[in-house]
């Protein structure tokens, strides 16, 4: 299933708009799109939120059709089982992390024994932990670790931009990854020089016209055969002012989508 999450939305819930999007708002512009999936991603005030507004933001994704996935940055067990908790909450299927978070940088031992310690409560409730493909941690260190629990509860969110600052080829991310991916993060990317030939530019952009081979992907890890859902973010930088790059970054989401469903 196509889905977008909180990083297709992240000038327009920025502080640097106007007026920031609310999280109301992002699911309403998901549902208008013709979209049933929406990932709240590393999104700041959900930590914030009280219970009633967790009760709120939930009920209004129930009520626009919308099933939800979450995003977080961590396997501290204390990380995970409030992320559970509110999966429940959201009657989430799927919490997408990383190993690192914001106060936490386990070794891979250490982030086994955390996971060993809180996996056995995202089993016995259903919802798969996807731990994301990321620069800090080699892909091939993250499939072993995966692949020791041997638990259908616990995958891989596929996003093999992320790897290139390790020096990894996204292509070699892909076909490492494949047989253990769970979710799919979507953003196209490329290289432009700096100013004066000077180094480049690592950064997003729009879906088609960067280097992602996507249908290498899609051949690869068979994401629609496999009821694996593809979430729709972005790397826009700042186009210089609010309206330009708000208006830039929704049209990216439309040029993404459309080309997903051209590939359906």
């Amino acid at each position: 299933m196509i889905g977008l999450g909180t990083y297709a939305f992240f000038w327009q819930h920025s502080d640097r708009s106007p007026e920031p999007l609310s999280l109301r708002g992002a699911f309403e512009a998901t549902r208008a799109m013709d979209i049933d999936l929406f990932q709240i991603c590393d999104f700041a005030p959900l930590d914030a939120m009280s219970d009633a507004e967790i009760a709120e933001a939930a009920a209004a994704g129930r009520d626009l059709g919308l099933t939800i996935q979450l995003g977080t940055k961590g396997v501290e067990p204390a990380r995970l089982e409030r992320y559970l908790g509110l999966a429940a909450a959201f009657d989430a299927q799927l919490v997408r992390s990383m190993l690192y978070g914001p106060e936490s940088r386990p070794t891979l031992t250490e982030a086994s024994v955390w996971l060993r310690e809180a996996l056995p409560a995202y089993e016995s409730a259903g919802v798969t932990l996807a731990l994301e493909t990321y620069e800090q941690v080699a892909t091939a260190d993250l499939v072993g670790l995966v692949e020791s629990f041997g638990s259908r509860q616990l995958g891989i969110c596929l996003d093999p931009a992320n790897v290139v600052a390790r020096l990894e080829l996204p292509r070699d991310c892909v076909e490492l990854t494949a047989d253990l991916v769970a979710n799919v993060h979507v953003k196209d990317f490329a290289f432009a020089r700096q100013p004066g030939w000077v180094g480049f530019t690592y950064s997003g952009a729009r879906m088609g016209d960067g280097l992602h081979d996507y249908a290498h992907l899609l051949e690869t890890v068979r994401p629609r055969e496999r009821g694996i859902d593809e979430i729709v973010e972005h790397w826009l930088p700042w186009q210089g002012d609010p309206e330009t790059t708000i208006r830039t970054e929704r049209e990216w989401t439309r040029a993404t989508v459309e080309h997903l469903r051209s590939t359906s």
